[in-house]
């Protein structure tokens, strides 16, 4: 039946592979678009698949062959589950684009335009179709002969980052403003007891990031450590278009290795670089397995450490070199005792957690890390954390700074921790370093957990650097960290912000109203509902 008039496509899910299918043009794009020197503000282009299959879509449906069902059930495609990103046709309203040229282009076909399967093999095979014409030769070229400049955008394009959350008391729009100048960082933090809507507020604000900017040539990606395991699930699959991504985002420890070496390559370095790591990360070590490990054995670690980087000439080294080398110091009575060192060492050689290369690219991609079967203050979830954050420090450090023009910062990159406080109960100097160095290196951090208190350390005190302090309902709430927070005393102002935090419903929060503590008028609170996305 030909229906065609009555065509959606909006509800199309993708065929199976088509990621994979399609890479080789996504590499094509960006070859040809990118320069081979770049100035200070050229940013190199990385282009997501949103953007390349749209690009594809396009290409296909300008062909003005006759179509046919045989041509469609020609390259036996498979329709998966997996629906298409959630701006792929609103971006621009450009879903009544290609409903207008499906419509033109297969206006004779007598099909069923009601099935969604069969419109998503239509769409599937228009992009593959697309992808034969681009990598043709001069396809390319002909399809991107009126950019204007090949490196990418000017500075003056870096998306405007205001996260649309929910609405204040008064029905106006809630909104945190993550990227202007105006702004001394970008750090947030939730606070949040289980049933506040800790989880949904956590998605909205990845919803908005990638909402904002993935489709520009300044995506913000995101990784994020998914405690709970809820993100991962394949129940909650839809949820992951709402971040513009895919389930080839989530990486599972327990099923394989995370992809890439946690350890720093110190290639060139001096080796008192790699003395001051090795003492760093012996510390981290004894917190990390909650085990008491002596002077000798801290010192002996070091060493271990240093003997394995030697051995790889300052190469990134192994759980099992470091391992290696620690038993190599033991005395000849302790050689076939366990310490707590090698009963630390021996879990993270057994679980294998990470590779011994990089094989990803953890800023210019997004990805979940599902720590869901960990034990949630085992050895083994607080290890995999910690060693991703060094990991993302040491990739920081090579990156130059951000984009900036008049009004804006670029940001790169947010690192979301959920069930945060299992990382804030020792010195993680990690962590503290990635809020350090973010506003330099346009990168942010989202830290939830379910106490305000567990912001506040003897380590370091999180809320002295956090833009934005998001407080949802709590078990119970500690009194100098509300002074503290919001610049008042005891009595009645202390009382007010006590009883407003206790009314607090699921979904609701209040945050600090920066402009009312500076000019000392009004609450100095602000209390937002927010949007129910999950």
């Amino acid at each position: 039946m030909n229906n065609i008039h009555q065509l959606t496509i909006n509800k199309a899910t993708a065929i199976e592979g088509m990621h994979e299918r399609i890479q080789d043009i996504k590499i094509a794009l960006e070859q040809r678009i990118n320069l081979s020197e770049y100035s200070d503000n050229i940013q190199t282009v990385t282009l997501n698949f949103s953007v390349v299959l749209r690009i594809c879509l396009l290409a296909g449906l300008s062909e003005k062959s006759p179509r046919s069902v045989e041509d469609v059930n020609s390259i036996n495609q498979v329709v998966s589950h997996t629906p298409y990103a959630t701006t792929f046709f609103t971006k621009a309203n450009i879903g009544q684009l290609f409903a207008v040229l499906i419509k033109m282009r297969y206006h004779d076909v007598d099909a069923n335009w009601q099935d969604r399967g069969w419109i998503s093999k239509v769409i599937g095979r228009e992009i593959l179709r697309g992808r034969e014409i681009l990598l043709k030769e001069g396809g390319i070229e002909s399809w991107l002969r009126f950019v204007p400049l090949r490196g990418g955008k000017s500075v003056d394009d870096i998306p405007a980052l205001d996260l649309l959350i929910g609405a204040f008391e008064n029905g106006m729009p809630a909104t945190l403003d993550i990227n202007s100048r105006a702004i001394a960082n970008t750090q947030i933090l939730v606070a949040g007891t289980t049933g506040s809507g800790k989880s949904n507020l956590l998605a909205v604000l990845m919803h908005e990031i990638r909402s904002a900017s993935s489709d520009t040539h300044y995506p913000v990606n995101f990784l994020l450590f998914d405690y709970k395991g809820e993100f991962s699930a394949t129940e909650h699959e839809s949820w992951l278009q709402l971040f513009d991504t895919d389930r080839t985002a989530i990486l599972n420890p327990i099923e394989r290795p995370l992809p890439f070496t946690p350890f720093k390559d110190f290639t060139g370095r001096p080796i008192n670089e790699v003395n001051l790591y090795a003492t760093e990360l012996s510390s981290a070590l004894g917190a990390i397995s909650r085990t008491s490990i002596s002077a000798n054995m801290d010192s002996r670690l070091s060493t271990a450490i240093v003997n394995a980087y030697k051995d790889k000439k300052l190469k990134p080294v192994t759980f099992s070199e470091i391992l290696e080398n620690y038993k190599e110091l033991l005395p000849d009575k302790q050689q076939d005792k366990a310490d707590s060192v090698t009963s630390v060492l021996t879990q993270l050689v057994n679980n294998h957690i990470f590779e011994e290369e990089d094989k990803v690219d953890l800023i210019n991609n997004c990805y979940i890390i599902n720590l869901g079967r960990f034990p949630k203050d085992g050895a083994m979830a607080k290890a995999i954390v910690y060693f991703v954050v060094s990991k993302l420090n040491n990739i920081y450090e090579s990156l130059s700074p951000q984009a900036t023009n008049k009004e804006r910062v670029q940001l790169r990159h947010f690192t979301i921790i959920d069930e945060a406080h299992y990382m804030l109960d020792f010195d993680n100097r990690p962590l503290r370093e990635l809020i350090a160095v973010g506003r330099n290196k346009g990168m942010s951090i989202i830290l939830a957990t379910q106490n305000m208190e567990s912001f506040k350390s003897k380590y370091f005190d999180f809320y002295a650097n956090a833009q934005y302090p998001l407080i949802m309902r709590q078990q119970q709430q500690n009194d100098a960290v509300l002074k503290d927070l919001f610049g008042v005393s005891s009595g009645q102002a202390l009382q007010d912000i006590k009883q407003a935090v206790t009314g607090l419903q699921k979904g609701e929060l209040i945050t600090k109203d920066a402009d009312a503590i500076t000019l000392g008028i009004g609450k100095p609170w602000k209390k937002i509902k927010v949007t129910h996305l999950i």
